[in-house]
């Protein structure tokens, strides 16, 4: 301590003890200085902030409603810390969003049996992990609702065809598996009640049925602000309102994928009345999406599908399969059947996961042809959905 003088003095014990509360004061604030922020949960991968939904605990194969109640984050793990695919198998069954009914892709019948596209690309999931392709539920939704339901862990995949965009991509935090379904935007139109209508360069001034939340709203814009035409739309919350609305006389045409369009047909009073124009307006790739964040269940879900390409593409159907497994010498089949190498332990399934597939599910043309080709209502040719080998553009990755 210094005296008034500028010299040297000996400490007081009333100096000591100001000096030492003055470096405990300094010990505590340095203390809270270095103490780390607490960590924030981790933002949900999504246009908002907060999501809303409700897990549904129904028994598998039931239907459940998709609700917005309660606020979640995105997570592809259980509370212990369980990855998606271990919690599937935990559970006993997959969780699979679906449309409310769309024929040919996901469509209840009267006993709540679901069929379609999307439907059997959930089941296949369900074969290679349980070699039981009925362990799914279905949880049916809006396309308002879809993408809230899959970030809150309500589903585990979303199979309801949905198109892949950037903003689905990143914004909203999915991977998409592929493209189960090559579509395009399109129109549909009663032509004996406007029999002058033949293209949609035809419909200026139009009125337009529409379901909210889907890319045909934003895309009907772009198209009618580039041609310089005008149009109403009237925006229903699901495909059967929408039908409805059309059929009672509220719009002049329904807009949306055309495969969309085939379906919305079948279920009109008569059907033939109505017709799909030639005219696509945009592109539009349809398939099963999942969260961001689990790399295993995302590969896993992705080569699922591959396998019902690949399975075609070497002609490899439900019917011959075991006679295939049996005597096939193609490298590629045996690595696909599990008679060679266990590709299925890299995705965290047994060998004869893409075998199990097959036997329960077919190949991809077998699904197509069921469910949107000639021998169902929709009776749509394959086109862009064929297999790269004839003229289309459907290709799996190679099985290596």
């Amino acid at each position: 301590m210094l005296n008034k003088q500028g010299l040297h003095r000996p400490m007081s014990r009333r100096d000591i003890m100001s000096a030492s509360g003055l470096l405990l004061l300094a010990g505590a604030w340095l203390l809270l200085a270095c103490e780390p922020e607490a960590k924030q949960p981790p933002k949900a991968a999504a246009e908002s902030a907060t999501l809303a939904a409700t897990t549904a605990s129904t028994a598998p194969g039931t239907v459940a409603s998709s609700t917005a109640t309660t606020t979640a984050t995105t997570t592809t793990k259980d509370s212990a810390g369980a990855s998606t695919l271990a919690q599937v198998q935990k559970n006993g069954f997959v969780k699979c969003g679906v449309s409310k009914g769309v024929p040919g892709f996901s469509n209840p019948d009267a006993q709540n049996n679901w069929s379609g596209i999307d439907v059997d690309y959930c089941r296949a999931l369900a074969a290679a992990i349980f070699n039981d392709p009925m362990k799914v539920k279905f949880t049916p939704m809006s396309a308002k609702e879809r993408f809230t339901a899959l970030q809150s862990g309500e589903v585990d995949v979303l199979s309801r065809n949905t198109t892949w965009t950037l903003s689905r991509d990143t914004t909203l935090g999915f991977n998409f598996v592929g493209i189960m379904y090559y579509d395009g935007q399109g129109f549909l139109v009663n032509k004996k009640k406007y029999p002058e209508v033949k293209t949609v360069k035809d419909l200026n001034g139009a009125t337009f049925c529409i379901s909210t939340g889907t890319t045909s709203e934003i895309n009907l814009a772009d198209f009618y602000k580039k041609e310089g035409m005008t149009y109403k739309m009237v925006a229903f919350e699901n495909n059967d309102e929408t039908v409805k609305a059309y059929e009672a006389g509220r719009c002049d045409v329904i807009t949306t994928d055309q495969s969309g369009l085939y379906a919305h047909r079948t279920k009109m009073k008569t059907p033939e009345d109505h017709v799909v124009l030639p005219d696509v307006i945009a592109k539009e790739p349809l398939g099963p999406l999942v969260r961001h964040g689990d790399d295993q269940w995302f590969d896993m879900a992705k080569w699922v599908l591959f396998a019902l390409i690949e399975a075609e593409e070497l002609g490899i159907t439900q019917a011959n399969v075991d006679q295939q497994k049996a005597t096939t010498n193609n490298p590629v089949a045996k690595r696909l059947l599990g008679v060679d190498d266990n590709i299925g332990g890299k995705l965290g399934l047994s060998k004869a996961w893409a075998y199990q597939v097959i036997k329960h599910m077919g190949h991809y043309g077998e699904l197509f042809e069921k469910n949107l080709g000639e021998s169902s209502p929709l009776k749509i040719a394959r086109g862009q959905n064929a297999l790269w080998s004839d003229g289309g553009l459907l290709y799996a990755m190679p099985m290596r």
